[in-house]
């Protein structure tokens, strides 16, 4: 099904990458149209004064264009300056045509060389997504966590690294590079159709501008940055609404978990192994609808410790508890374990 989803996207891509090449194709277009139009007229009416008339001015439009072609139907004329139109007309008309189509073709089928063009077109088929700004060492650990978790992710950077691009793209994820407080950029990366936008920089101020920017362009979207100070990040949550992880909870499994709907905590370390406690709503597609609270702690090995339904919150549920659509269950395990048991609750 995802190698499906990744076909139909990347069709989808190339559909709307090859209706970009045709809008710049529109020049030559223009020109021919121009060309054939303009001889067209300068043709009947040289042909009126040289006594050898046309039917009509569409019929010498059409002339022209058969000229182009060297499928004119007309007999020679006699006039010398009518003779040079079955000359000029090939040679003006077909040289800007094979021009345009030639670069065309170049582009349509080397998109290596436009890649900034074609990141954009795969962008755009993206919807109810993730932006991620900033591709740094904590940024591509969230971009590999949000891909674990079957998220859907645009990255903006403005200097990416090689290696990391590479990576990345091999997960079919774009890459846009580029300063994220355009709003040129941002409307690329489908930030009007986004659900999150995650901002991975190492500016605080950069990251506060974004934010606003992309409010600006969507209201609706929900916020999670970077913040160095702690003070400042729990303002910034009070104030603005957006999600502030500061420099002490900067672990990117919980950048993830947050991006991709989870309330998690920092980690805790327990007899050398790393926990946090995870909380998240079961979709009525997961796989995890159905399952008692011992299959899940069996098969994900995590520790249920609520479960919170129409009935109440049960903060200790017996092992044979059922869970349904749209509970809510709070789990206790490691990183691994709780992307796992996220990845399942799609």
């Amino acid at each position: 099904m995802k190698s499906f989803h990744s076909l139909s996207r990347r069709l989808h891509a190339t559909w709307r990458d090859t209706a970009l090449l045709l809008r710049d194709f529109r020049a030559p277009l223009i020109l021919f149209a121009i060309l054939i139009i303009g001889g067209g007229w300068a043709y009947y009416n040289l042909a009126a004064y040289a006594n050898e008339p046309i039917d009509s001015l569409g019929a010498a439009v059409y002339l022209a264009l058969t000229m182009v072609f060297f499928q004119a139907a007309e007999d020679f004329p006699h006039a010398w300056y009518l003779q040079l139109f079955y000359f000029a007309m090939p040679l003006l008309g077909l040289s800007v045509l094979a021009q345009g189509l030639t670069d065309f073709g170049v582009l349509l089928f080397n998109r290596k060389q436009r890649s900034k063009e074609w990141e954009m077109a795969v962008a755009s088929t993206f919807n109810h997504h993730i932006v991620l700004v900033g591709l740094g060492h904590l940024g591509y650990r969230v971009v590999s966590q949000l891909h674990e978790l079957n998220q859907e992710v645009v990255v903006i950077e403005a200097k990416p690294r090689d290696d990391l691009v590479a990576n990345l793209r091999a997960f079919d994820i774009p890459i846009l590079e580029g300063d994220a407080t355009r709003e040129a950029l941002l409307d690329a990366a489908g930030i009007k159709h986004a659900r999150v936008l995650v901002l991975c920089t190492q500016n605080d101020n950069l990251n506060m501008q974004i934010a606003v920017k992309a409010r600006s362009l969507n209201k609706d979207i929900r916020v999670i940055m970077r913040i160095f100070d702690d003070d400042f990040a729990h303002a910034l949550q009070k104030q603005f609404g957006f999600t502030a992880l500061s420099a002490t909870g900067m672990a990117a499994p919980v950048f993830a978990a947050t991006a991709a709907g989870m309330d998690i905590s920092h980690p805790i370390t327990v007899e050398g192994q790393a926990l946090s406690l995870a909380r998240m709503d079961v979709s009525p597609k997961a796989q995890l609808v159905g399952l008692s609270v011992s299959q899940i702690e069996q098969q994900y090995d995590v520790s249920v410790v609520l479960l919170h339904n129409s009935n109440g919150r049960d903060f200790h549920p017996a092992g044979d508890r059922r869970i349904a659509a749209n509970d809510i269950i709070a789990v206790l395990g490691g990183h691994a374990q709780i992307n796992r048991l996220a990845q399942d609750n799609k």
